[in-house]
């Protein structure tokens, strides 16, 4: 069976990338449909099959951090450029960000993605959940202990909303020691110290940690219901506790995991919204049009008044009307609604 890593073009010249596992029985108004598109109109501009899920979402992974400038360039050269930019550095499923680091020897190192453990989870639709809040920032490592209702559980895959590569590579062990001996790191989710005594740090101060050291790091999640144990907690080098209401302190599974996810992301340069710019303010001369057209109408209407207070009022309204920094386009927006209130533009 291939999978499939595809470009879409939308509607707004924005451009979407996704994997499939059938494309050819999927329009890419199918598609858009299904993806962060939103539905809206496009047309497949490019598409690159793999061997396996894994090799299709590293190359999507890839994709999208391009900017759109990227992509159109390797449009402009031909496919078999785009295809091999598609895989280039990937050699696992997920990228590893460089170490950011003092020292150009160091730079160029390596971080190692962590390792989520939950531990003794008891709902499949809560490992689900977990699985797609680490997919959203690029982990895909989970390992089980013990989950109370065995594995695999089908309620975690309509949980996990598409990330079925978590699910799939899923790895269950009898015990914690068992499921952290290869790691060099371990850390241990909790808000209470559990009667230990061991470094807490923070899920940012974590993150930091993680990036900048050598070895695998495990992170640890307690049980829906009771959270870690303290022999849990007594395996791990430090313990990790979100700041949070003191009066409500209550984590579900995949609010734990996206927490910690979200931190170690900032340091992986992963895809962000891009970025659209605001509108450059329209000339004074646009916008005294606007006040002066605005100030005729209401005094019409005998707004000013007292008259002896007209010139304090005329200078609030500009003072208001000033702060958003009107474009253009806003200032002729906003002459149309006053000029239809005024009577001056009739529906035909």
């Amino acid at each position: 069976m291939a999978f499939w890593t595809y470009i879409l073009r939308c509607a707004d010249g924005g451009y979407y990338a996704g994997h499939a596992d059938d494309l050819d029985r999927q329009s890419p108004e199918h598609l858009a449909t299904e993806s962060e598109t939103g539905g809206r109109p496009a047309a497949l501009m490019w598409s690159q099959n793999f061997p396996s899920r894994e090799e299709a979402v590293a190359a999507e992974m890839q994709i999208k951090n391009w900017s759109r400038a990227k992509v159109q360039a390797l449009f402009q050269k031909d496919g078999e450029t785009l295809s091999a930019a598609a895989k280039k550095r990937f050699t696992e499923p997920f990228p590893r960000s460089d170490v950011s680091a003092n020292s150009a020897s160091t730079r160029n190192e390596r971080v190692e993605t962590p390792v989520f453990v939950l531990v003794r989870p008891q709902l499949g639709e809560n490992i689900g959940k977990a699985a797609r809040a680490m997919l959203n920032f690029g982990l895909a490592e989970m390992r089980l202990v013990a989950p109370r209702d065995g594995w695999p559980n089908p309620s975690a895959g309509p949980a996990a909303s598409g990330a079925d590569l978590v699910l799939k590579q899923a790895r269950v062990f009898g015990s914690v020691a068992e499921a952290v001996a290869d790691c060099a790191h371990v850390y241990a989710t909790t808000v209470r110290k559990r009667g230990v005594t061991k470094p807490v740090l923070s899920p940012e101060a974590a993150s930091r940690e993680i990036h900048a050291q050598q070895g695998r790091s495990a992170i640890l999640f307690g049980p829906e219901r009771s959270g870690l144990e303290t022999d849990d907690v007594a395996l791990a080098r430090a313990i990790v506790t979100v700041p949070i209401n003191p009066e409500f302190g209550s984590l579900n599974l995949a609010q734990a995991v996206i927490l910690l996810a979200y931190e170690w992301s900032k340091g992986m340069d992963l895809v962000s919204p891009p970025e659209t710019g605001l509108d450059p303010p329209a000339p004074q001369g646009e916008f005294e049009g606007m006040m002066m057209q605005l100030e005729s109408m209401l005094d019409k209407a005998g707004f000013f008044h007292p008259p002896e207070r007209m010139q304090s009022t005329k200078r609030t309204l500009r003072t208001m009307l000033t702060k958003p920094g009107w474009s253009s386009q806003e200032v002729r927006t906003m002459r149309g609604v006053l000029s239809a209130l005024e009577g001056k533009k009739r529906r035909r």
